[in-house]
């Protein structure tokens, strides 16, 4: 039987229903805070070692900033710089700047003067809200940038406002709600625009896959500048949730907000999580509390232990480009029946996109997918609602991380019949030896299963016979004692001998803020002297 078309509807119109706004609002990730100010004024929305403020006293504040930055003139997209810590005036700034109007630039406190002054001219920024111990970092402002300091200057602006707030400008959830930078191991920071859309969906991301539920207590260990706290500004808010706030990473401050303010979620990469695991205050938690780790793949081992002081890892994988976290890695049916180095092992995959974003792919070099056999390696790529817009005043960048429809990680995986993802490698940190790849990531978790390593990083350096080998670097564990030798034979013990480190270099990594290891500095000396840093 013939479906009836729409041609034979007894009028001319079209019988369905035109856009209207009765049914659709723009996607505005600041709609969380009046929500939960309306729903749960009285409850605590933030604590900051003494202070503590109620979402009805935080929605005051913000929408007093909101009015009192218009009134300055800044919206339609004007940039809003943010030079400070974990302090509950970026969170503010998370909500107050985009509602009014304009566009937050939350910059790593971590890089120098220089970086810090290139990225102020670089977003356009025409206001910079700093803390006064970070003052020396905007010392390359551009001339004519307004500064605002924390403390009576940022009261005396946030006092200035309207307390009933700004009616909002927001015509399109596709306009841009931030700019981030990239941490950048090489050349300039690109900025990577996200947009109201993105940041409400990511949120509600967040929400789910964290499993935020209601009422959280979340404690800022991860930076919130970084990919706007991973959008867990607004997620935590839209949860109704407590934002402790921590300026500064500290294991014997974490442990002891861990069990003081009853936190039940943080995020933080495997360095975070291996100095908090390894501290002496390190004791099983009375509850769970949930952590989602992402930055490197954290090592079979790192997880074990974790979980052994009841600490849920929710293990997730992004880039600043998918506004922090893109997949999650998923826990099957029967997870609990699995033996626990056997929960580790797969837990230390990538898994796949979000319940917001889309699915990704394992690609080669012709972009074609790759088998699903959990041993042919290709790119990751992405798209989806969790992609940036792209990067802010560059065309041929973004031309180039978009090339065929999909966003280009740089990132080398392998893709398991589950679906799953596993990260193996970044592009240029594969080894080839001897005609042979070799995933240094594969080497990194064989040596940090090692009682003694905290942690370690290998990299391809030349070799005459071989054209590259892999050399490790390692951080051992306070006090702990151990010889190269010993470590090679531990390594090969548990890898084919050609995937095992010829040489091993003991002493602290180099990172950056967010954790990951800068191999171009471990790497750059061995090449010392070569025009090409393959062979």
């Amino acid at each position: 039987m013939s479906r009836p078309s729409d041609a034979a509807a007894p009028t001319l119109a079209s019988p369905w229903p035109a856009r209207s706004p009765v049914s659709r609002t723009e996607l505005d990730p600041t709609s969380f805070l009046e929500r939960s100010a309306t729903i749960h004024p009285d409850r605590v929305a933030v604590v900051d070692g003494d202070l503590r403020r109620t979402y009805a006293e935080l929605h005051e504040r913000v929408r007093r900033l909101a009015s009192a930055l218009r009134s300055r003139g800044l919206d339609g997209h004007d940039r809003i710089a943010a030079l400070l810590p974990n302090a509950p005036e970026l969170l503010e700034l998370h909500h107050a700047v985009p509602m009014a109007g304009a566009v937050l630039v939350a910059i790593n406190v971590r890089l120098s003067a220089a970086e810090v002054g290139y990225i102020l001219e670089h977003s356009g920024s025409r206001l910079l809200v700093v803390d006064p111990e970070l003052e020396p970092l905007a010392a390359q402002a551009p001339a004519g940038l307004e500064v605002v300091r924390l403390g009576d200057e940022y009261e005396a602006l946030l006092g200035s406002g309207d307390p009933a707030g700004v009616p909002s400008q927001l015509a399109d959830e596709e306009e841009p709600i931030a700019i981030d930078y990239t941490s950048g191991t090489t050349g300039r920071p690109k900025g990577v625009v996200y947009t109201y859309r993105g940041a409400y969906l990511n949120a509600l991301g967040e929400v789910i896959e964290a499993e935020l539920g209601h009422q959280p207590v979340y404690l800022w260990t991860l930076p919130m500048f970084h990919c706007n706290g991973w959008c867990f500004p607004w997620a935590v808010t839209a949860a109704a949730g407590t934002h402790v706030c921590l300026r500064a990473v500290d294991p014997e401050a974490i442990w002891r907000l861990l069990r003081e303010e009853g936190v039940t979620h943080y995020n933080g990469s495997p360095t975070v999580q291996s100095g908090l695991v390894h501290h002496p205050d390190a004791r099983p938690l009375e509850r769970p509390v949930t952590a989602l780790v992402a930055a490197a793949p954290p090592s079979p081992t790192l997880l074990a232990r974790m979980e052994e002081l009841n600490i849920r890892v929710v293990h997730v994988y992004g880039l600043t480009e998918t506004y922090g976290p893109h997949t999650v890695c998923s826990r099957p049916d029967g997870w609990d029946e699995l033996p626990a180095p056997e929960r580790a092992r797969r837990l230390a995959r990538q898994g796949q996109g979000y319940t917001t974003a889309d699915l990704v792919r394992v690609v080669d070099e012709e972009g074609r997918d790759v088998p699903r056999d959990g041993a042919t390696m290709g790119e990751v790529v992405m798209r989806g609602n969790n992609v940036m817009a792209g990067y802010f005043a560059d065309e041929e960048a973004t031309g180039h991380a978009f090339r065929g429809g999909w966003f280009h990680s740089g990132d080398l995986a392998v893709w398991h019949p589950d679906s799953a993802i596993e990260l193996r490698d970044r592009g240029k940190d594969v080894i080839i030896s001897g005609g042979e790849n070799i995933s240094s990531i594969e080497v990194e978790q064989a040596l940090c299963a090692h009682p003694a390593v905290l942690e370690a990083a290998v990299v391809a350096v030349p070799h005459e016979h071989w054209g590259e080998r892999p050399k490790a670097f390692v951080t051992l564990k306070p006090g702990a004692q151990l010889a190269e030798p010993e470590l090679i034979a531990f390594c090969r013990e548990r890898l084919a001998h050609y995937k095992c480190p010829d040489a091993i270099a003991f002493g602290p990594l180099p990172k950056t803020s967010t954790g990951k290891v800068q191999k171009f500095v471990l790497r750059e000396p061995e090449w010392a002297g070569h025009e090409r840093r393959i062979n």
